[in-house]
């Protein structure tokens, strides 16, 4: 792994990253991150306003031993940011 993508990838996997989960109106990209062994949950979500992406990055202290399960509570964690907060997710 190159040292740009440890420090903008955050050593999240290319497979996650290439599944986009649409939800509400807005996507979903879990992006897991690996730390010694375990992954943390984490995931971007985006959603076109006014004609422009708006993005929030999730990254949760969770820490899961398998991927899939990861990537999975990464997806469920980010459908709970959505419905509590919305558009709000991209103010502030």
């Amino acid at each position: 792994m190159s040292w740009l993508s440890k420090i903008f990838g955050g050593g999240a996997s290319s497979d996650a990253a290439a599944e986009v989960i649409e939800y509400n109106g807005f996507r979903i990209t879990p992006t897991p991150v690996n730390e010694g062994g375990q992954y943390r949950i984490g995931a971007r979500i985006e959603r076109e306003v006014d004609g422009e992406i708006k993005t929030h990055d999730l990254i949760r202290a969770d820490m899961i031993r398998d991927f899939d399960e990861c990537k999975d509570a990464s997806i469920r964690k980010a459908k709970q940011m959505i419905d509590q907060m919305g558009d709000r997710l991209f103010s502030g």
